[in-house]
């Protein structure tokens, strides 16, 4: 059953309120403080929702973390029930040090709709809109990925852009880049807002690719998939804890290559809330008793993809 369109709004208040709680510590250096004052204003609005929802990928299991661990249950258990996924405080760094780029961020599933990550690496590949199947794969090479989406694009290798996080572990990548003359997007940090880039072309990339955070990917898909972009995970696994945990949490083939179908399935709600300034949205603004927010939102079953401006007033204590 679709989720309701009335729920945009109620997500949208969930990831706007950690985003302006978060947003006091910007620039303070403290990225734990900042990502506690984003994860309490989160669980706090959510408990206000009329659902029954459960935290499939949260800040970690519940040993590790008092708050939006894995399988809490919020809201005011009445309603639907959902499987969400949060990252109340996504790029830690960036709000640290004021950085541009720190979103507060949430995706909703209907129940067993919503891929249960674990907390490991996940090598991804994602292509825009209208890209047919089989253009971009994670099992090709590089040069196979880029000469294939440049005949699709009708462009040639030196027309496109390649975003990807700027690691050693993708120099390699990086350097089969700049031999085909690829232009490059490197980030520092917020793979999730990286891969949404490749959504429109107003952000001007047409891949992203490379090694990043697994939770990460599957929040990345729900939004993805409402624009019918194409996108791709395999976890990485070097811990015998993280192959574990895999294991108890269903993951039976670890080299499995899933697609954005088998990671998201059926409706779903995505609310990325601009923290700092980046690509995707405006961070917070306040003005006088008021803050201004900005959402990138979808929810696929409406085919709802907006940003979202609002003026909200600040609650005084």
């Amino acid at each position: 059953m679709p989720i309701d369109k009335k729920y945009i709004d109620h997500f949208i208040n969930v990831t706007s309120n950690a985003a302006f709680a978060s947003s006091y510590l910007v620039g303070k250096k403290d990225k734990i403080a900042a990502d506690k004052a984003a994860t309490d204003a989160m669980r706090s609005e959510l408990n206000k929702i009329e659902m029954n929802g459960k935290i499939v990928i949260g800040e970690g299991e519940l040993d590790n973390s008092p708050m939006l661990y894995i399988g809490e249950l919020v809201g005011n258990k009445k309603g639907p029930n959902f499987d969400i996924a949060v990252d109340p405080l996504e790029g830690t760094n960036f709000a640290a040090n004021n950085l541009p780029g720190a979103l507060s961020v949430i995706a909703v599933a209907e129940k067993n709709n919503l891929f249960k990550a674990p907390e490991t690496y996940m090598d991804k590949i994602a292509v825009g809109q209208n890209i047919q199947k089989g253009v971009i794969d994670l099992d090709y090479t590089t040069k196979k990925n880029i000469e294939n989406l440049a005949d699709a694009k009708n462009k040639n290798p030196e027309d496109l852009t390649a975003c990807l996080l700027d690691r050693p572990r993708h120099k390699k990548k990086i350097d089969e880049l700049i031999s085909l003359k690829v232009k490059l997007k490197l980030i520092t940090d917020g793979d999730v807002s990286g891969s949404l880039l490749v959504c429109d072309k107003k952000y001007n990339v047409d891949i992203f690719l490379g090694v990043g955070g697994g939770p990460e990917g599957v929040l990345s898909a729900s939004a993805l998939d409402t624009f019918n972009c194409q996108f791709q995970g395999r976890f990485i696994f070097k811990e015998e804890n993280d192959i574990r945990r895999a294991k108890e949490m269903g993951v039976k083939d670890l080299n499995k290559k899933y697609n954005i179908n088998e990671i998201v399935n059926g409706d779903s709600i995505f609310c990325a809330t601009g923290i700092t300034t980046g690509d995707l949205v405006d961070g917070i603004k306040i003005n006088n008793n008021d803050y201004v927010s900005e959402t990138f939102v979808t929810h696929k079953n409406s085919n709802f993809k907006k940003i979202i401006k609002k003026v909200n007033p600040i609650k005084l204590l």
